[in-house]
């Protein structure tokens, strides 16, 4: 018996090794939500359908809602790889494929150059830019690189053409005095 307590005392480093290593080698899902999504695309086939939103894909399984998932070329949620073309390009092909036969045009700058333009909260592009739009009420929002801003509203009437220039100006100051 006095050698088989010795045999054990002197195996014990090497099989806590062992477990160890068969422990690190077994492959397990890499969260909760892998190990779910894991245990029900087993138990109900998905059917993959494109959607209507740029970049993404839904995964939608009979019976159930569909979700929107990104798609990523590099198979990371989180490094997000968009097909198509950027959002700027398709919020100004909106803009302008509304415009109809008695477009307005709308010819904007900035000063400084280079801001980012959003009409009616939609990003359209970096000024200068010349724009068709329908008649109507727009609210042109411009941000610079600096955190300086610019908001007009203005109304466009049939075939009229106007040029926007904003001076963009900061909220807060750059300058603090104490005295």
């Amino acid at each position: 018996m006095n050698e088989l307590g010795s045999l054990r005392s002197a195996l014990a480093p090497f099989t806590w090794i062992v477990l160890l290593s068969v422990g690190l080698l077994v492959p397990r899902p890499a969260s909760a939500q892998a190990a779910a999504a894991a245990a029900t695309a087993s138990t109900q086939p998905t059917t993959p359908t494109v959607s209507t939103n740029v970049g993404t894909t839904e995964m939608k399984k009979p019976g159930s809602v569909a979700l929107a998932t990104p798609v990523a070329e590099t198979g990371s949620p989180h490094l997000v790889a968009h097909n198509g073309p950027p959002a700027e390009e398709v919020n100004r092909k909106l803009l302008e494929e509304k415009a109809g036969p008695d477009a307005a045009k709308l010819l904007l700058r900035s000063s400084p150059s280079g801001a980012q333009i959003f009409i009616n909260s939609a990003f359209v592009g970096h000024t200068p830019l010349l724009l068709m739009v329908a008649p109507g009420k727009y609210t042109i929002e411009m941000r610079g690189q600096r955190d300086d801003t610019a908001k007009r509203t203005l109304g466009l009437m049939e075939n009229e053409t106007q040029e926007i220039t904003l001076n963009l100006a900061t909220h807060y100051p750059a300058q603090i005095s104490t005295r």
